[in-house]
């Protein structure tokens, strides 16, 4: 399983950014995958998932509104778009599946919002 997740970076307050996890090594199709964060000194936390077969989301309460998953199931990719984006939205975030009862990561990439 490898999932290697791209596209952050420094934005402002109030911008936008779409953060990519590439997967490869197991059945894309098959497997839901999540979105988390962790900023410095807090715990990891769920930002986003989607199923596996029909695409169904969920979002925490405090994530509704501003971020939405989707997946390209032929690029074997799954996306999150985050706009509005705050200073609190600052943290790695990291993409992840749980397969034969392992959860799996990524390396995580670096979302700054800042003036």
């Amino acid at each position: 399983v490898q999932l290697v997740e791209s596209g952050g970076g420094l934005v402002q307050p109030g911008g936008s950014l779409r953060l990519s996890c590439a997967a490869s090594g197991f059945t894309f199709s098959s497997y839901a995958v999540s979105w988390y964060r962790q900023a410095p000194g807090k715990e990891r936390e769920l930002v986003a998932a989607i199923s596996s077969v029909g695409g169904s989301t969920n979002y925490p309460d405090s994530m509704k509104g501003r971020f939405t998953i989707s997946r390209d199931v032929a690029k074997r990719v799954v996306y999150l778009q985050m706009n509005s984006l705050k200073p609190e939205d600052t943290a790695v975030y990291y993409c992840s599946i749980i397969r034969s009862g392992t959860r799996y990561w990524g390396q995580g990439t670096q979302v700054t919002v800042s003036s």
